[in-house]
């Protein structure tokens, strides 16, 4: 009878999801992303990008081939789009422009949702990460449960180390002081700008490998 938990895939998965996701990497963008909001709101931005992000996880996971394949959508398309879109944000970032509006109503949850939630955490890169792993399991046999159960908590376990990152990011926003934020914000941006800018190269490596 095969384990509970397969504690090899967990560990890979985990390890996997914990350099795509980048926790301690996500707090520069994070505090950029929230400086003009109170230490309450950036605690609601935080929780609500973490549901986010593992709602979308989850969602392509269970559904995410069967989706992309009936709306014709390509994987390097869909990591090509969220480059454009990380991207767009790294100008705003870089520019000034993302300080400059005082946080509208509901303005935390935009943030959450568009870049942190997605395509910041839930990018392509964890989305194509975990939908391997679950196109793997279908092999698996008898196994499944525990391939499946690993995943999950793997899965889980990595969103938690993420909340806590942007969560206690109140902590270093209290030692950077107003200026060193701002520094923060044009590194976050750079950055930033360097990661969309890769994820659209990989995606058109890919196009021009499958053409």
């Amino acid at each position: 009878m095969s384990a509970v938990i397969d504690v090899a895939l967990f560990t890979e998965v985990f390890v996997t999801l914990f350099v795509i996701m980048d926790p301690p990497g996500t707090v520069p963008v994070f505090l950029a992303l929230t400086s003009r909001m109170t230490p309450r709101q950036r605690n609601r931005a935080a929780r609500q990008a973490i549901v986010v992000a593992f709602g979308v996880i989850v969602v392509f996971a269970a559904f995410g081939q069967q989706l992309l394949t009936y709306m014709g959508i390509s994987l390097p398309a869909l990591q090509a789009s969220g480059g454009l879109l990380l991207l767009f944000v790294a100008l705003e970032l870089l520019t000034g422009k993302a300080e400059s509006p005082e946080p509208a109503k509901g303005g935390a949850v935009n943030v959450a949702l568009v870049p942190l939630g997605t395509p910041l955490l839930a990018g392509p890169g964890a989305i194509v990460a975990t939908m391997v792993f679950v196109q793997r399991g279908l092999t698996q046999g008898e196994s499944l449960v525990s391939h499946w159960v690993a995943i999950a908590l793997a899965v889980i376990a990595v969103h938690v180390c993420v909340y806590l990152a942007m969560r206690f990011a109140n902590v270093i926003q209290r030692l950077l002081k107003e200026s060193g934020v701002t520094l923060v914000t044009r590194i976050a941006g750079l950055l930033l700008a360097a990661i969309a800018v890769q994820m659209v190269a990989t995606a058109v490596t890919e196009f021009v490998r499958a053409a």
